[in-house]
């Protein structure tokens, strides 16, 4: 006779698995528009506002090539989600910080999408910092 030794199917499983498919879905999401948002940047920049006295001020095509870099960054960590390695969620952590960082600093070229991106990527690391390695999730209902 063999003992296995599996653990019962819980609900908080299925929370952590969702949690990881949500910031996985939500950090390609991210990663395309910052791609699209990059190309337009490359291609057409006068689709963006013009600040002439701003901070962090930089050239549209630069912050366009910054876009498109964190945009092939985010999808290709996101694939690594999808299959649920740790170090995806790391990365993805790290690269939706850097989202964030670089759509606060250009909030005065697209101000409206950049707020939209900077919600979707504090999800993002939301999902990907309340799961923990073995599936439980931390904090929510039912956990001690």
């Amino acid at each position: 006779m063999t003992a296995t030794h599996t653990r019962p199917h819980t609900a908080r499983q299925d929370w952590a698995t969702g949690l990881t498919a949500f910031a996985a879905v939500m950090l390609f999401l991210a990663g395309l528009l910052s791609l699209f948002r990059g190309i337009m940047a490359i291609a057409a920049d006068d689709v963006f506002v013009t600040t002439p006295d701003y901070v962090f001020q930089f050239d549209l095509t630069g912050w366009g090539w910054i876009h498109l870099a964190l945009g092939v960054l985010a999808m290709a960590v996101s694939l690594g989600l999808f299959v649920t390695a740790t170090w995806a969620r790391i990365t993805g952590i790290a690269i939706a910080g850097l989202v964030i960082i670089a759509n606060f600093l250009s909030l005065p070229y697209y101000p409206v999408w950049s707020v939209v991106v900077l919600i979707i990527s504090g999800f993002i690391i939301w999902a990907l910092c309340v799961v923990q390695r073995d599936g439980d999730s931390y904090g929510g209902a039912g956990s001690r």
